[in-house]
């Protein structure tokens, strides 16, 4: 299972949300009809498609009664619902035992669910449960499709250096938002024409601070985070993540061709090895890490670099952002979504093997920038964190 790192690198703002959403305002009731409704839109089961829902108690059980009427209503068979173990374990119980029991599960559920056509995988459900992890070995045999529902598991949510996060009740209505009201046609479209503008030429990602790094996707498998999880569409991924679409969405993911990755990535006041560092720079050679220098902190980065596998020191993926509805706000900003929001930039290091890269390890590490600019063949799509095109 890959070790994944989170860090918000960012300084500047970007594009606010639309005046009149009430997002600044705590939203105490959620839509779980309207969000019902939503999901079985954008997975659009087929008639008699068998549909399930993976759920972890006490999270989210008021959306289950109306996301199960309404698969009914879209003429899916009702799967029903299987439950994760509720968390955290209790004291004393043996750790052992526990992943004994998630592999002979995984290997049943993996035959039972053969015949599966989709699945929702609702808040608290990971991929180390043993009915998810059943599914995904589904998906990488091209059986099936799942939409991931994830809300705020793993921190979904980030603060700006110096800024303080929202409340709950403010990341959720953020969040219903955008499930809600985005424009995903629109969304798909906007996102077609980057990937196209890519196709065959140099992307180049500058900031502020120094942060200058070149690359080329080549014919690389780039996923469209554009919140379709219809069959037609999931049956023709080329990666896992191709069939495990994304809730609310908003980003293009690509790992470049690894040699085509030259520069240096520069962050703001970031924390690597848990401790903090200031003014790093990290140097990238034909996609490998090749050196780090800082104003403080230096030992922390070198930590935990040199605490990753050496084949996973590298450059790991591009990603940005284009929904507006998840643009970091300009009044008490902060960055939601897993960086998914309309200009927001992720310059991750580790493996990218789940996105067809070349790159293995298990070490990940995400990185966001929210005022950099991005240039592609010499025409500018994001200038100073702002989508522009």
């Amino acid at each position: 299972m890959k070790r994944v790192t989170r860090v918000v690198a960012a300084a500047g703002l970007i594009l606010a949300l639309a005046a009149g959403t009430g997002l600044a305002q705590p939203r105490l009731t959620m839509q779980w009809e309207a969000m019902a409704e939503r999901l079985v839109a954008q997975l659009a089961p087929e008639p008699g498609e068998r549909i399930l829902l993976v759920a972890r108690p006490g999270q989210f059980d008021e959306l289950i009664p109306p996301l199960r009427y309404a698969l009914l209503r879209a003429g899916a068979v009702d799967l029903g619902v299987m439950d994760v173990i509720e968390e955290p374990h209790p004291e004393g119980w043996d750790g052992d035992l526990l992943a004994e029991g998630t592999a002979a599960a995984r290997a049943v559920y993996r035959e039972m669910l053969r015949d599966f056509d989709g699945a929702i995988m609702l808040p608290g459900a990971r991929p180390d449960h043993a009915v998810y992890a059943a599914l995904q070995d589904l998906l990488h045999e091209g059986i099936g499709r799942t939409i991931h529902f994830h809300w705020t598991q793993n921190g979904s949510a980030f603060p700006l250096p110096g800024q303080p996060m929202p409340s709950q009740a403010v990341i959720d209505a953020a969040y219903q938002h955008a499930l809600l009201e985005t424009d995903y046609a629109g969304l798909a479209a906007a996102q077609r024409r980057f990937v196209d503008a890519m196709r065959g030429a140099e992307v180049r990602v500058t900031s502020p601070l120094g942060t200058d790094i070149r690359f080329r996707i080549g014919d690389r498998p780039v996923n469209f985070g554009d919140g379709n999880a219809s069959k037609a569409r999931t049956d023709q991924g080329v990666i896992l993540i191709d069939r495990e679409i994304e809730l609310p969405s908003g980003a293009i993911r690509v790992a470049p061709v690894e040699e085509t990755v030259d520069g240096v990535i520069v962050f703001p006041p970031s924390q690597w090895d848990g401790r903090p560092v200031s003014g790093l720079r990290v140097e990238i050679e034909a996609g490998r890490v090749t050196g780090t220098t800082a104003e403080s902190g230096q030992e922390a980065a070198e930590a935990e670099l040199a605490g990753a596998p050496e084949e996973a020191r590298a450059f790991r993926e591009f990603a940005l952002g284009f929904n507006p509805l998840l643009a970091v706000p300009e009044r008490s900003p902060w960055i939601p979504y897993y960086g998914y929001g309309a200009g927001i930039v992720r310059l991750s290091l580790g493996d990218n093997s789940e996105l067809g890269g070349n790159v293995t390890g298990g070490y990940v590490r995400w990185n966001f920038f929210t005022d950099t600019t991005v240039t592609v063949g010499g025409e500018v799509w994001v200038r100073d964190g702002r989508l522009v095109r």
